[in-house]
């Protein structure tokens, strides 16, 4: 093996190696296999409640490092938000055109109005794909030293993220691109097309693999278990939404206003602080998730257990 983590993939590596994981006995669900558990989860193919279980005993045990990344990263899309927000209710008139002008005039109105909008939400857009890029990778990092025991630090974490962000960030750009040109095609393709590169984030950090291989191990795992990482994913989905829902109502009914009023600065700042704490939460529980949802889809094709077991077992 040349990857001492244990997570290269079956074709990684140059020049004559022998066979990795053919060799290995493919488990079914029902188990078989290294049964230990050096982590947060069984090293055999997993169930739905222990992949969720999973995804929260990562949380749990790393929560200095998930917790104080994640609330970094929410605390500054929420600020360049609010900033964005109060940008708008002190600059922007509020769209109102002029009954009696050309329409020449009217679309010209509305198109000045509609750019300054999109100008300012554009880097609010471009600002939040950096920090959510950054903080997805440093979680995939963490739940693969969470998988085989082992402890890390923020430092240790940001050693291994850093060659492959600019990668990482690459192919989120790509497979956002994909799935918006799917979704504008009748929303359906787009579905398909976002569970078929869900790993793709997993498959690069983890393996340690390029733009192109992340792309096409993705659609590798998931091919003839297309249904079940949906429901996976949407499960993880709902749940998150219901965790921020519950978080963000108190805040949003203490910061509203007078009804068909404008939002004050106060009122958006306890609107976004609310935000920013259920996105500490969520995002670390969604990104755990699909980090074992990838290791599992894995174990179950590829024999990943053994090769987890004997690197947990070597550390």
């Amino acid at each position: 093996m040349t990857d001492s983590s244990g997570w290269s993939s079956p074709d990684r590596g140059t020049g004559p190696q022998p066979p990795q994981y053919p060799q290995f006995p493919q488990h079914p669900e029902s188990g078989g296999g290294f049964r230990g558990q050096p982590g947060v989860i069984p090293l055999r193919p997993l169930g739905v409640g222990e992949i969720l279980d999973g995804a929260i005993s990562t949380m749990r045990k790393y929560a200095g490092l998930v917790f104080g990344a994640s609330a970094v990263v929410a605390l500054i899309s929420s600020a360049l938000s609010l900033a964005v927000g109060v940008w708008l209710f002190d600059n922007v008139e509020p769209l109102v055109v002029n009954p009696n002008a050309s329409q020449q005039e009217q679309l010209d109105q509305l198109l000045s109005q509609l750019g300054d909008v999109l100008a300012a939400n554009s880097v609010v857009l471009v600002i939040s794909v950096l920090t959510q890029t950054f903080l997805t990778g440093l979680l995939m990092v963490v739940v693969g030293k969470a998988v085989l025991g082992q402890p890390i630090t923020l430092g240790e974490a940001w050693a291994e993220l850093r060659p492959r962000l600019l990668p990482l960030l690459g192919l989120t750009i790509l497979v956002t691109v994909i799935v918006m040109v799917g979704t504008i095609l009748l929303i359906i393709p787009g579905i398909v097309a976002y569970v078929f590169l869900s790993l793709t984030t997993p498959a690069l950090i983890l393996e340690r693999g390029r733009v192109r291989t992340s792309l096409s191990r993705s659609p590798a795992l998931v091919r003839g278990s297309w249904w079940r990482v949906f429901g996976i994913l949407l499960l993880a989905v709902v749940i998150a939404f219901v965790i921020s829902l519950i978080i963000q109502v108190p805040f949003t009914l203490a910061g509203a206003g007078d009804i068909g009023t404008a939002a004050s600065a106060t009122e958006l700042l306890i609107g976004e602080l609310g935000y920013a704490l259920a996105q500490t939460i969520t995002v670390p529980f969604v990104s755990g998730v699909t980090a074992l949802l990838y290791i599992d889809q894995r174990m179950r094709r590829e024999g990943l257990d053994i090769e987890l077991a004997r690197a947990a077992e070597g550390a």
